[in-house]
């Protein structure tokens, strides 16, 4: 009940609880007791008994008014007792030994159950619902009230800035939410609490493939599994990296592009859970999530049950999801009419080209109908091409590689989540670390769970590794050839029944329909998702499998032909590295022959970039081949665009190795050849970062900056960042680590600061004497007192906000003079501002201005 009190209802009555005089305006250098500020004792009285009791009337009032009629959380008759007791509990802040510190430190839970204490007999006589909502509106007032004290006296804003910063958070989370929740029909409210826990139940598991440790479990919880990867996003010419998960904080509207295995799904998968877990403590980044109904819908689901993509009535049912019938008449509409929906469209990679088109015009169709909702929608890098929905808003997003960093935590966390012993993770630690040393890419093969487990025949069939091969190639190759990424499974079974003629290990164990359940149950990369259709557990395994059949099959004319479509470019890799030498060379020089006398250059480059990046699967290779490949990539080499540093890094680290030094190239080409090197990541591309760390343009120094966050910390820092003058540019910083970093350096003039860093994190980590020049959220701080720590800093800019800021206490700096504040923000006392500061529009500066 408590949330549906919005600050606007609460804020006037909470005021009159309190003396309007007393501390403010900067000149409190104490606490105050909190008695002595009350409006109901003491000798500045102004509120008797009869008067304390019609505010808690009113805020009762409201509470109930905003509940509606079906959901009413007391009778009528009621009503009046709950006010009287509010009052009283209420009365008890008059009686607390503690001053407003104290009380803004405790926080307004706690705050509450101390008033609680004070009396306890006040609610002895209520029902329990009267009971519930006394004590839900009590915890309510006392988050006001303590946001209050943080406005009134900037001396408790000053002297705990995260709490204050919490406080007011917490306030524009409950309002956003109210925001986006109307009132709702009975039965909505109880299936979507139904739909809620479905999802959870759902979509709150990881199924880490490969795992083979005996005991192991198949499953995992995603928030045990879950590793927080990066993605970047370009914005005013930088690319800014974020965290995945606040992918959809500041824009409703995000394509996110990532290699197969890149994380897509599982970063889906975690969204959906974290909106229907509607958790009180996302913070700000996830507030954009609160109140909504996350929709997962996954493409290759889509395309395979519907001949026309589902209406939003159809959604549940298109997914197979058992509360299909369940839910209410017109419930999808009402949710998406209300603006309330997350719609996770995952996988536009996994449909037929020729039903992306198709995709699309559905995609436009529902955003036109229901404009106000969040969509995020996934794809493989080269699956739709570059501003594919930019009419409709979207922003494009990349998932980066992981850091050096990201993989050993991957690796720890996996081996934990799998209960694998301390000698497992070693190794594969230690394989890691080798491989870095090497530069050698290693490579995975098939499951060997039932050997490696010492498995019978416990279905009555045993086939080794080269039999099972041969059946799963057939299927694969079925898969690909029809453009699906699912099949009935009477047609599998009949794919088996034309296959088990020609492997002799297994004509004699059993029907097709037999071997084909042993597959099901033992292969370890096949699954039944619903009953009567199959599909690979991962698409690596379809594309790893058909490609090896294509080769045996000797269809390389057929790989040729489909080299130009983005959901054959995996195969195609895979099968350069399953062919013969002969076999391999042939279908490189059909590749490049092909790409010369492409029609357009987008072809082009994508069928020359498709061969290059085939040579490392390329083991053994005609020398001369392997030059005209290499002869063709150099002509895109260095990028002439960021199109075709994004297609470049797609190539992978072979391409670090024709990647040119600044010598002799102009700045347009020295910046988008690091942003190439850094696109494709790991620390094989520090060597050729650094190689521009004393380069004498702006915009190449400042992409070495923002691309930091894509490798190691202290590697990065120590190789590249050491190596920059950094008094004209600014130097973003995420992470404490960073912020360690920098301040082992000596610091540097100017730092752009991510929203993960509180004040006093700044204060403890930034070099005082060298920062000349700040760049933060607008809403960083409720005070900016702390600020005078930097006794060089003249330039504040501060990126836009969507609550009020109240920048006032910027008046108290000594030395700053100059100010950034977006257009669009909105400001508490502007005028001074202006009066005091040469106020610039923050839009226009970047991080080389």
């Amino acid at each position: 009940m408590g949330a549906r009190l919005a600050s606007s209802a609460v804020v006037p009555l909470v005021r009159k609880l309190f003396t309007a005089d007393g501390p403010g305006a900067g000149l409190v250098n104490r606490p105050v007791k909190i008695s002595g500020l009350v409006t109901f004792r003491g000798e500045k009285r102004s509120l008797g008994e009869r008067e304390l009791q019609k505010i808690t009337a009113e805020l009762v009032r409201r509470a109930v008014a905003s509940a509606g009629a079906h959901e009413r959380p007391v009778s009528a008759d009621e009503e009046a007792a709950v006010a009287i007791a509010l009052a009283r509990t209420v009365q008890c802040l008059g009686n607390l030994d503690m001053d407003d510190v104290q009380a803004v430190q405790l926080g307004h839970k706690a705050l509450a159950k101390r008033l609680r204490d004070t009396d306890p007999h006040t609610t002895y006589h209520l029902s329990d619902d009267a009971a519930r909502l006394h004590d839900a509106l009590l915890e309510v007032a006392c988050l006001h009230i303590l946001h209050f004290f943080t406005q009134r006296s900037t001396f408790v804003a000053r002297t705990l800035v995260g709490h204050s910063s919490q406080l007011a958070d917490s306030i524009a989370r409950i309002d956003l939410l109210l925001e986006r929740t109307p009132s709702l029909l009975a039965e909505d409210t109880m299936f979507e609490a139904r739909y809620a826990e479905h999802i959870i139940n759902k979509h709150g598991t990881l199924t880490i493939y490969g795992i083979d440790f005996t005991n192991s479990p198949d499953e995992w919880p995603l928030d045990t599994a879950y590793l927080s990867l990066e993605v970047g996003v370009n914005e005013r010419g930088r690319q800014a990296p974020i965290r995945a998960e606040y992918i959809l904080a500041g824009r409703d509207r995000a394509l996110l592009r990532g290699v197969a295995g890149s994380g897509k799904t599982t970063l889906v998968q975690w969204l959906a859970v974290t909106t229907a877990r509607q958790g009180s403590d996302n913070g700000r980044h996830l507030a954009p999530l609160s109140g909504r109904v996350p929709f997962v819908l996954a493409l290759r689901t889509l395309t395979h049950l519907w001949h026309d993509l589902p209406t939003p009535g159809r959604f549940l049912a298109a997914v197979r999801s058992p509360l299909a019938e369940a839910q209410p008449r017109g419930w999808t509409d009402r949710v998406l009419r209300a603006g309330r929906g997350l719609l996770l469209v995952d996988g536009v990679d996994e449909v037929p080209e020729k039903v992306r088109e198709r995709t699309k015009v559905w995609l436009r169709d529902l955003i036109s109908m229901y404009p106000d909702n969040l969509w995020l929608i996934t794809s493989r890098p080269s699956a739709v091409r570059d501003r594919w929905l930019e009419a409709q808003g979207f922003t494009e997003l990349s998932l980066a590689p992981m850091s050096r960093g990201d993989v050993t935590h991957f690796i720890r966390r996996w081996h934990t989540a799998a209960r694998s012993g301390d000698d497992a993770e070693r190794q594969l630690l230690d394989a890691y670390e080798q491989s870095l040393t090497a530069a050698v890419r290693t490579k995975g093969d098939l499951s060997r769970r039932d050997i490696e487990r010492d498995m019978s025949a416990i279905d009555g069939i045993e086939l080794t590794e080269e039999p099972k091969t041969q059946f799963l190639q057939r299927l694969a190759y079925k898969f690909l050839l029809n453009g699906k990424s699912e099949l009935e499974r009477t047609q599998a079974e009949r794919i088996i029944a034309q296959t088990l003629p020609s492997v002799s290990a297994a004509v004699s164990q059993g029907t097709a329909q037999e071997v084909f359940r042993h597959l099901l149950l033992r292969s370890g990369v096949l699954r039944e998702p619903v009953p009567g259709t199959i599909d690979f557990i991962h698409r690596t395994f379809q594309d790893y499998l058909g490609a090896k059949a294509a080769v045996e099959e000797g269809d390389l004319a057929l790989l040729v032909l489909r080299a130009a479509d983005s959901q054959w470019e995996d195969v195609i890799r895979m099968a350069i590295a399953h062919a013969r030498p002969s076999e391999r060379a042939e279908l490189l020089a059909e590749l490049i022959a092909r790409g010369d006398t492409a029609s357009t250059h987008r072809r082009r480059t994508q069928l020359h970039l498709l061969a290059m990046a085939s040579l490392e699967h390329a083991t053994q290779l005609a020398p001369s081949i392997r030059t005209e490949v290499e002869r063709r990539a150099s002509a895109l080499i260095p990028p002439k665009s960021v199109s075709e540093a994004r297609d470049l890094a797609q190539v992978g680290p072979v391409v670090l190795e024709l990647l040119p030094g600044p010598e002799g190239l102009e700045p347009e080409a020295a910046t988008l050849t690091v942003q190439t090197a850094m696109l494709i990541g790991g620390d094989a591309a520090i060597p050729i970062l650094a190689r521009y760390a004393d380069h004498p343009d702006l915009g190449v120094r400042t992409q070495l900056a923002i691309a930091w966050h894509h490798f190691d910390t202290d590697q990065y820092a120590e190789d590249v960042i050491s190596q920059m003058a950094g008094e004209d540019i600014y130097f973003d910083v995420l992470t404490l680590a960073e912020l360690g970093a920098l301040q082992n350096l000596g610091g540097r003039a100017r730092l752009r600061i991510g929203e993960g860093l509180g004040s006093n994190n700044l204060v403890a980590g930034i070099v005082h004497r060298k920062l000349t020049h700040l760049w933060l959220q607008a809403d960083q701080s409720v005070t900016w007192y702390w600020l005078a720590a930097f006794s060089q800093l003249h330039t504040l800019i501060l990126d836009h906000s969507a609550t009020p800021v109240d920048l006032s206490s910027l008046a108290a700096h000594p030395t700053l003079r100059t100010i950034g504040i977006h257009p669009d923000q909105i400001l508490v006392d502007a005028g001074s501002l202006h009066e005091r500061f040469d106020v610039i529009d923050a839009s226009r500066v970047n991080g080389a201005t």
